[in-house]
């Protein structure tokens, strides 16, 4: 499965990186990309449970491809979501379903930083994002 542009993108630069700093001040940076969720979005409603810290998330479909919108009150976590966001931005629920969640992390050399609480979270969004979309088709 092909990456999309901004994913690739994101690889490029954590590929680059040296070490964990480098990739602390990177996912710090891409947590700051997140459009910000508005105080509706941050509904009992979009809240994925099986993180730690609060996360929301909310879904749109146009034309057959997905469109996600997340926050965290975390600032960590910010990064990841953003990270996982580039990764699955635009694509239909067939493609979403494939998307394996530890490889993307290992490509981007961060799999030995996920704490298994992060690891189970970021996988809590995977599986909000699934019902979702099968809600939603």
């Amino acid at each position: 499965m092909s990456l999309p542009l901004e994913a690739q993108e994101a690889l490029a630069r954590f590929e680059q990186a040296r070490g964990w700093e480098q990739r602390a001040r990177l996912l710090m940076q891409m947590g700051d990309t997140l459009e910000p969720l508005g105080e509706a979005d941050k509904s009992e409603d979009n809240r994925v449970h099986g993180c730690e810290s609060l996360v929301w998330l909310v879904a749109e479909q146009h034309d057959g491809q997905w469109r996600f919108k997340a926050g965290s009150d975390a600032r960590l976590l910010r990064g990841l979501l953003a990270l996982l966001l580039v990764r699955v931005q635009g694509l239909a629920s067939a493609e979403l379903a494939g998307v394996d969640l530890n490889a993307w992390f290992a490509q981007l050399g961060l799999e030995r930083q996920l704490s298994p609480s992060r690891s189970n979270g970021l996988h809590a969004v995977l599986q909000r994002m699934a019902e979702l979309t099968r809600h939603q088709q």
